[in-house]
């Protein structure tokens, strides 16, 4: 649901959580959209066919390779707020470009930023095996990071903090927008 300014109501909230590789995006969103009472999608998984070969062929993807992904994310969130369901998604959204292609599909969408250190970045994405990006390539995404600017729809959290105090944060900021 959404009121006449096009944002989600608390019946179906539209989130996406957003930051670098290492910053907790599928853990911390899948945990907010079970607080929420709302699905959960990480947003790596609706790359299209394309993207997704270039990507296990160690090519990097191009912003043109992720426009469409990008616009799917929203198409999803879109059909999730039409509905009535909501839903949040796990998406880098690392450019302001980037966050405005999925804002143009879903207008009522709130993004919630897990930012921190390199250090505390760093020793995370060294922590895990299971995932496709290697910590070498976080610098680039940190060069790459285009933070929340005033005016967009969102939010910054600090990753230091233990995981619980993550999320009731961002529970609260997000029902606090409705």
């Amino acid at each position: 649901m959404s009121d006449a300014a096009g944002h989600a109501s608390s019946s179906a909230p539209l989130v996406v959580v957003m930051g670098v590789s290492g910053s907790g995006k599928t853990t911390i969103g899948a945990l907010i959209a079970d607080e929420l009472g709302v699905p959960f999608v990480d947003g790596d998984g609706l790359h299209p066919i394309e993207n997704v070969r270039k990507m296990a062929a160690g090519t990097p993807l191009t912003d043109e390779d992720r426009w469409p992904w990008l616009r799917r994310v929203g198409e999803h969130l879109a059909s999730a707020g039409t509905s009535g369901q909501g839903l949040v998604v796990a998406c880098s959204a690392l450019k302001r470009a980037y966050r405005d292609t999925i804002l143009a599909e879903a207008p009522g969408t709130v993004y919630v930023h897990l930012a921190g250190t390199v250090e505390v970045l760093q020793e995370r994405m060294e922590g895990r095996s299971d995932h496709f990006m290697p910590p070498s390539l976080l610098r680039s995404q940190l060069a790459t990071l285009e933070p929340l600017a005033p005016g967009e729809p969102g939010f910054v959290l600090d990753i230091a903090q233990p995981v619980d105090g993550l999320v009731r944060q961002a529970v609260a900021g997000i029902r606090a927008r409705d």
